[in-house]
């Protein structure tokens, strides 16, 4: 059984990573709903929840049936993540997740995400803040280092536990690499067979298929996977790896019948979280991964990206099922 603190995961827990402008209630829902053991809130900057900024306050947003859950938190500075940490902690969440590993510009030159990966002393100081300033457990997501010169993982997996991380999980890629090239768990694998490391260690990077979760589970031994890309409009990712790993069977495919429905349900919570506008607009990246290897989808695609309302939305998916409806996905 992994354990984060006291709280129980299962034999290999599925983690659902925390992705800007993805991992928001709607999409966690439909994770949760096909298998995710623990998910994380999109990142959260520790200088908005300070400043009470709306978009910053409304990432709080958690709901009981998503348990158990983290609010992961970013920053550069220990007064301002100390702070945050507070705000957090009034939230309620299960954990709280400290970001060291977003390779986006405008968070690393900040000195914030992985820039903090420069300044191994510095983000010791920050998780030491946070770990003190909440009665939650808190955890590290991370990478392998800022480049290939500096791969510090070791180091930085062994002074974060000694300041108090009860879970770390670590992305197989540098800074530099950011999505590009082939995941390295080699090295996530020494930090989880380093005999002082004694917290769970989650990989991820690049868990895209059942037999790869169970590949690098066997391969790695780390105590479970974190699943990003791979899950953004194929939330059944969760069920498939799980039902792999138990019985080394695939399970079929989801029908276009379940497409369509999860599709719907994670647009129904979309509108009803963010509003009519929003939910709609930000509903329109994630079509083409719901819909992947239906003939002919294009057109149906710029039709869906193009609709300004619910309605137009609705009118367009019962139209999809009644073309669609004794189709095989490919």
């Amino acid at each position: 059984m992994v354990k984060i603190a006291d709280i129980e995961l299962g034999e290999f827990p599925l983690l659902l990573a925390p992705m800007e402008d993805v991992s928001d209630p709607p999409f966690r829902y439909v994770c949760k709903q096909e298998g995710a053991d623990l998910m994380y809130t999109e990142f959260i900057s520790s200088e908005g929840l300070i400043r009470d900024a709306i978009k910053s306050r409304q990432k709080l947003d958690i709901f009981d049936y998503e348990r158990p859950i983290g609010i992961q938190i970013f920053g550069g500075d220990e007064e301002a993540m100390a702070l945050s940490a507070k705000i957090v902690d009034a939230t309620g969440p299960d954990l709280l997740d400290i970001n060291y590993g977003c390779p986006v510009s405008k968070v690393v030159c900040k000195g914030a995400g992985a820039g903090v990966l420069k300044d191994v002393d510095l983000m010791v100081r920050l998780t030491d803040a946070v770990v003190k300033s909440t009665s939650l457990p808190v955890t590290v997501k991370t990478r392998l280092g800022w480049d290939e010169q500096s791969k510090n993982i070791m180091e930085v997996a062994e002074r974060l536990q000694d300041v108090g991380i009860k879970a770390l999980t670590i992305h197989g890629r540098t800074r530099a690499q950011m999505y590009k090239g082939e995941a390295d768990w080699t090295l996530i694998a020494a930090v989880k067979n380093n005999p002082r490391i004694n917290i769970p260690i989650f990989g991820n990077g690049d868990i895209d298929h059942p037999e790869k979760a169970l590949d690098y589970k066997n391969r790695y031994g780390v105590d479970g996977v974190m699943i990003g890309r791979a899950a953004i409009g194929y939330p059944w990712i969760f069920r498939e790896v799980k039902h792999f790993l138990k019985t080394g069977q695939h399970l079929p495919p989801p029908t276009f019948e379940e497409r369509l429905n999860v599709c719907r349900t994670h647009f129904e919570k979309s509108v009803a979280w963010k509003g009519d506008k929003v939910g709609v607009f930000e509903m329109r990246r994630h079509y083409a991964q719901y819909f992947r290897g239906l003939p002919d989808f294009k057109p149906w695609r710029t039709q869906l990206v193009s609709a300004g309302t619910p309605e137009e939305v609705y009118d367009l998916l019962d139209a999809l099922n009644e073309n669609y409806a004794n189709v095989t996905i490919l």
